[in-house]
């Protein structure tokens, strides 16, 4: 996939999440979507390459990292917490949509439950059949 499709995959799929929104407090080079004002993916370019960052489990982290040459450690970010999407791989549209909910579902369950614009639980079960 290529670095535009990548990004433009990223972000549709935040767009469509409850209470996200597009932010850019780093500059214009630098979309970053929030929730409930926490970052759960930044788009920027590295090298002139588009990349997606995002959080991760960190066991989630390692394993994607061993099974994808173009997952990497996330870019300005903590290593063992965030992933970057790189283009030019094997990641397909579906990948990226899921990694991209489960960074949204881990800032979530970091929230209080007040602020919650969903509950993170019963937010997945609607998502699987």
């Amino acid at each position: 996939m290529d670095g535009e499709t990548l990004q433009e995959t990223a972000g549709m799929r935040a767009e469509e999440l409850p209470a996200a929104e597009l932010t850019h407090p780093f500059g214009p080079e630098y979309g970053v979507f929030k929730v409930v004002g926490r970052m759960f993916v930044l788009l920027t370019e590295v090298r002139g390459r588009p990349i997606v960052v995002l959080k991760a489990d960190p066991r989630d982290s390692e394993a994607l990292r061993q099974a994808h040459p173009d997952i990497t450690p996330g870019y300005h970010m903590n290593k063992r917490h965030w992933i970057t999407l790189e283009p030019g791989g094997d990641l397909d549209e579906e990948m990226i949509r899921e990694l991209v909910t489960e960074s949204y579902l881990l800032v979530l369950e970091r929230l209080p439950r007040a602020k919650r614009p969903v509950d993170p639980a019963s937010f997945l079960g609607r998502l699987r059949p």
